[in-house]
């Protein structure tokens, strides 16, 4: 095994050196870290509201006292990249990151609209939608603040500020320095967005949004679609946007119809039709740590690996992990723009979802019932819940095996590459 490993990563450590030493991919790697003490906090407070033994008053009235951790931390986390892409990008040119980052904030809230529709249908005018400043658009503000932070660098490299002479406190100097560049940056977009709401009656977030949502239209209930969604779901994550969200938004409504058809042959005592269901999707792929099932991935790393780095973040996962929120090992490891992790990263949720779909096709297992369990519920439990059968929950034991099969050897070069660089 060892010569192995030894093999695939003097393959691996290249490309992944590559990688590291990108402009972009490091900058877009920072921007993440600088939101991941924030992301921690609101991933605590996602599971103290969330907690699955709470009575649901309880649950209701965290969510109302407590609600404001989240939404100002993990939902308007898209603030903090554009910020932070702006900053290390504008600072690794030489420039002054602190006016780069805001620029690229700006640039990015600029294209954002400022209105959103009710659940009932009604505009609200004058507002920001929490879903445009988190997950949703992430894609935008990445754009946003990579093209904004480009432009702010390149008008300031070619001498078109405002100095001021010596004696002006430093603030104030550095305040007339970025005027010049800043208001061209802006105005820059002010006038795209302008000329897409002018010209297409629409706006960037929408545009964006639709051209990820294409290549996935049409996805059915099938283990082949399903399996395009999950490696979406995967690649998207990998890029530091939040594949379940994207993906989710075109295939819920599937996997949902496909839940209320189960569910009602479950309750008339007829066979379950399908598979593929959004109960299938949330205990067999979420509920196994969350995005990309790494419950299996910290414990192995909290107490099976000696390497500093990996069994602290490990031990500061597994808590989260327990009731599936991953976003602490998701960049704290980090598993985002890590070559040396994308290869499990992306491969073993397709194949425990391909062994799921075989088993249950083949009787071995039950099919989910279509009952909605929490995505909070640990795994075992959120198994049984699901398919109202023990079994439910000792499938999702077994996929936690093939989850360490697969992640070992990975888990190995990357302690080992860590411990020679002495990261």
């Amino acid at each position: 095994m060892n010569a192995w490993i030894d093999k695939f990563a003097e393959k691996l450590m290249p490309m992944a050196a590559k990688l590291g030493q990108n402009r972009y991919l490091t900058v877009l790697r920072d921007a993440f870290m600088l939101a991941f003490p924030l992301t921690m906090f609101g991933s605590l407070v996602v599971v103290l509201n969330n907690l699955p033994f709470w009575p649901a008053h309880l649950s209701g009235q965290l969510n109302s006292l407590l609600g404001n951790g989240q939404n100002a931390t993990m939902s308007i986390m898209t603030v903090f990249v554009a910020f932070g892409i702006g900053y290390y990008l504008t600072q690794s040119y030489g420039e002054d990151g602190v006016f780069g980052g805001v620029v690229a904030l700006a640039s990015f809230l600029i294209l954002t609209p400022f209105f959103f529709e009710t659940a009932e249908g009604a505009a609200v005018t004058g507002a920001l939608s929490l879903d445009r400043l988190g997950a949703k658009g992430m894609f935008v503000g990445m754009i946003a603040a990579f093209i904004a932070a480009e432009i702010y660098v390149r008008i300031t490299k070619k001498g078109i500020t405002i100095k001021m002479p010596n004696g002006v406190p430093e603030a104030v100097s550095r305040s007339f320095a970025a005027l010049i560049p800043a208001i061209a940056t802006l105005t820059v977009f002010l006038l795209l967005n302008a000329g897409i709401n002018g010209f297409f009656n629409t706006n960037f977030h929408d545009v964006i949004y639709n051209v990820i949502q294409k290549p996935l239209v049409g996805l059915g209930s099938g283990l082949p679609a399903t399996l395009v969604a999950v490696l979406f779901i995967q690649v998207l994550w990998f890029f530091g946007l939040h594949g379940q969200v994207i993906v989710n938004s075109v295939m819920d409504p599937i996997w949902q119809t496909l839940s209320l058809e189960n569910l009602a042959a479950y309750k008339d005592g007829l066979e379950l039709p399908h598979i593929i269901t959004k109960a299938f999707m949330e205990t067999y792929t979420v509920g196994l740590g969350g995005s990309g099932m790494t419950l299996a991935v910290v414990l192995m790393m909290a107490f099976f690996f000696k390497n500093k780095q990996m069994k602290e973040i490990g031990r500061l996962a597994v808590g989260p992990g327990i009731f599936n929120v991953n976003e602490p090992v998701i960049f704290g490891l980090p598993i985002v723009l890590n070559a040396s992790i994308m290869i499990p990263w992306v491969i073993t949720p397709l194949i425990v979802t391909s062994f799921n779909y075989a088993v249950m096709a083949m009787g071995i297992f039950p099919i989910p019932t279509g009952v909605t369990v929490p995505w909070t519920v640990p795994f075992f439990i959120s198994g049984m819940m699901a398919t109202n059968s023990v079994m439910g929950g000792v499938l999702q034991l077994v996929d936690m095996a093939i989850i360490v099969l697969c992640w070992f050897p990975f888990l190995k070069i990357f302690e080992k590459v860590n411990t020679t660089t002495k990261l």
